[in-house]
């Protein structure tokens, strides 16, 4: 994608998660590459629903704006454990999903052998230890889990999904709240029983787990 483009698929996808309401007020950001040596981030400060282009800011690899009088989330730390760690790595969504974040609240895990899309799409889901949100401490917390993991409950906080653009890391934003609701359902129910094996061990092949692509 052109520079235009990307700044139109972000604010896109900002729209999406505020309308699916795993964002609120002026919560989450969003992150993509722009170039080997530049990032294209959300600001702080503005709903991600009502983002418009001019409002994203470019910084470096290390999350530092190119420009001055520009500012971006203290979360980009984040963003940035995340590219140094996985090269594959092309696009970061955090966001604030109610049942997933709920998950690591009841110290509970999002098994990944429950359902065909937890297994493909989001792969293994990491809970990373809690952190002062916005501090250097979630390098230190993230950047193990990185290389055999896409998908992340951040504990206490909220979640983060890597992409190979910014629509596949929404995506699998969008797939972890809704595995998240049918697990909590379906405990609501009765026994939760896992897949047959062969039936995982089969989806595992096919999702090449850990990979972007």
């Amino acid at each position: 994608m052109t520079e235009l483009q990307l700044r139109a698929a972000l604010c896109e996808v900002g729209r999406r998660l505020w309308q699916k309401g795993l964002v609120g007020g002026n919560e989450g950001n969003m992150s993509c590459r722009l170039s080997p040596r530049q990032l294209l981030v959300t600001p702080s400060g503005v709903s991600k629903g009502h983002l418009n282009p001019d409002d994203l800011v470019i910084t470096d690899l290390k999350g530092q704006p190119v420009r001055e009088g520009q500012s971006v989330s203290s979360e980009v730390r984040l963003h940035v454990a995340c590219y140094a760690a996985r090269p594959d790595c092309q696009a970061v969504v955090h966001a604030h999903p109610p049942v997933a974040t709920a998950f690591s609240l009841a110290a509970e895990t999002i098994p990944d052998n429950l359902l065909p899309e937890s297994a493909v799409i989001l792969g293994s889901v990491a809970t990373v230890p809690f952190v002062m949100p916005g501090t250097d401490e979630i390098t230190g917390e993230i950047t193990p889990l990185l290389p055999d993991h896409k998908t992340f409950i951040l504990s206490h906080h909220g979640a983060a999904t890597l992409g190979k653009d910014i629509y596949d890391a929404y995506a699998r934003m969008e797939t972890l709240e809704r595995v998240a609701t049918v697990i909590m359902h379906a405990g609501n129910i009765g026994k939760i029983r896992p897949m047959p094996d062969r039936a995982f061990d089969h989806l595992l092949e096919v999702a090449l787990n850990g990979r972007l692509d």
